[in-house]
C-alpha cells in the first residue's frame, strides 16, 4: 500500500486537503480529522478513475521533494499528513481467520444490524483502521 503526503490547510471552521502527487485531488471538512478522511475517499476514488482510464498512477515523492517544490512555488506549509491508497482488486479472496467466539458473535450481531455480509463488515472495519493510520 502506498501512503501520499497531504498538505493541510486550516481555518477553525473550515479545513483543506490536498494531494501534490495528484493534482485536483482533494478533501474538505469541517475539522482536520473530517478533512483528512474525505481526502483518502477522494485520492481512492480519484485513483480508482486513474486506472479505470489506463493511466498510470505516481510513485509517492519524496517529502524533501514536495517541500522544495513548494519552497521554489512559495507556498507556505501548514501541517502534512500522510494519506493511504486502498484501492479494490475487484475481486474477493476466501481467507480463512480465527477469532474469538464472543468476538465473532458480536461482529456477525453488527453487521446484520448493518445490513451487512461477515465480509463486508471485517473489510469495511480493516479499510476504517489502515485509514486512519493506527
Amino acid at each position: 500500500m502506498a501512503r501520499y503526503i497531504a498538505l493541510v490547510d486550516g481555518a477553525e471552521s473550515t479545513w483543506g486537503v490536498r494531494i501534490p502527487d495528484f493534482p485536483g485531488c482533494f478533501g474538505a471538512g469541517a475539522t482536520m480529522d473530517a478533512a483528512v478522511d474525505d481526502a483518502t475517499r477522494a485520492l481512492r476514488e480519484f485513483a480508482a478513475d486513474m486506472v479505470a482510464d489506463g493511466e498510470a498512477l505516481p510513485a509517492p515523492r519524496s517529502w524533501q521533494d514536495i517541500k522544495a517544490e513548494l519552497a521554489a512555488e512559495g507556498e507556505p506549509i501548514d501541517l502534512v499528513v500522510y494519506i493511504p491508497l486502498l484501492l479494490d482488486k475487484a475481486r474477493p479472496v476466501r481467507a480463512n481467520i480465527s477469532l474469538d467466539a464472543g468476538l465473532l458473535e458480536t461482529i456477525d450481531r453488527e453487521a446484520r444490524a448493518r445490513g451487512l455480509t461477515r465480509s463486508a463488515f471485517l473489510a469495511s472495519a480493516a479499510v476504517d483502521k489502515i485509514a486512519a493510520g493506527r
